[in-house]
């Protein structure tokens, strides 16, 4: 199915989500998550047994907390906490956000702070743009000004630097980062897009990117200190959206894609496939 590559990519779920975004594997309860932005939804495999957790609103992300089995959830006016099938309003964004912003990607640092980027709503006439954001003990605070899509975020294994998909600045970033303040500055161009836009990205355990291409039907594995292309893994879908590893050795990658307006097979669905190099374990969770 992967066509020229040496990794075997395999359909996990063969559903045709609207956009499927933020796969994250949870280690401690073996479980995969997911959301489709557009559908409203957070989708997660438990046990061999797939279900769903409907939002009130689209859903950019949804990250687990640190201290239970639940979710931080962020959604077009808040970021929210989801235990116990009940919301809770963590942070309100009405006044953060405009009219015709929402919630893009969105993950936790190791501090169990939450990143997150707001991004125009689909379908919208307004130009892209929005800002990075960090909530911090309570506290909003723009991190990265003036963003055109806000998405793939990463962090070195030393958390001496931060990566930063900027996917209509057509660029990766990367920024030096001080993990007890949250703060980051120095900002530079890790690589240039110079064919399709850079989605959602992850980091493996030697500090590679590993980064979705929407309207590219790939991932590209890039050097975290050079940005050099490393490899190309074709996934069979157009619009690639995000990827994180998983599994009990971290291992496999696991890849989001979009299906909304086209009629390939597999676009929309869910794939995976096994690598030779592990994942930063466990991905952050929220803390609350």
């Amino acid at each position: 199915m992967s066509g020229l590559s040496r990794y075997n990519v395999e359909v996990v779920d063969s559903t045709r989500y609207a956009l499927g975004e933020g796969p994250y594997y949870d280690p401690r309860f073996k479980r995969l998550s997911w959301v489709d932005i557009i559908g409203q939804k957070v989708w997660f495999i438990k046990n061999g047994k797939k279900e769903c957790i409907d939002a009130p609103q689209p859903v950019g992300a949804a990250i687990p907390l640190a201290d239970s089995e639940g979710f931080a959830l962020a959604l077009k006016d808040g970021i929210y906490t989801y235990e116990n099938g009940k919301l809770s309003l963590m942070a309100d964004l009405k006044d953060v956000y405009k009219d015709y912003w929402r919630s893009n990607d969105a993950k936790a640092d190791a501090k169990g702070r939450i990143w997150f980027g707001a991004s125009v709503i689909d379908g919208s006439d307004h130009e892209a743009e929005g800002n990075l954001y960090l909530f911090d003990n309570g506290k909003i605070g723009i991190k990265v000004e003036g963003t055109k899509i806000a998405n793939g975020m990463a962090w070195s294994f030393d958390k001496k630097k931060f990566f930063f998909s900027d996917s209509f600045e057509h660029a990766v970033f990367v920024f030096d980062y001080d993990e007890e303040s949250g703060s980051i500055n120095n900002r530079r161009e890790l690589f240039h897009v110079d064919e399709n836009i850079s989605d959602g990205l992850t980091i493996d355990s030697e500090d590679n990117l590993w980064v979705a291409f929407w309207g590219g039907s790939r991932i590209e594995k890039r050097s975290g200190a050079t940005g050099e292309l490393l490899e190309v893994i074709p996934i069979p879908a157009k619009q690639v959206t995000s990827c994180c590893f998983g599994d009990e050795d971290m291992k496999t990658l696991y890849v989001t894609s979009a299906g909304t307006g086209l009629d390939g097979e597999y676009d929309g669905c869910l794939f995976r496939f096994r690598t030779d190099v592990k994942g930063v374990s466990p991905d952050y969770c929220v803390k609350i």
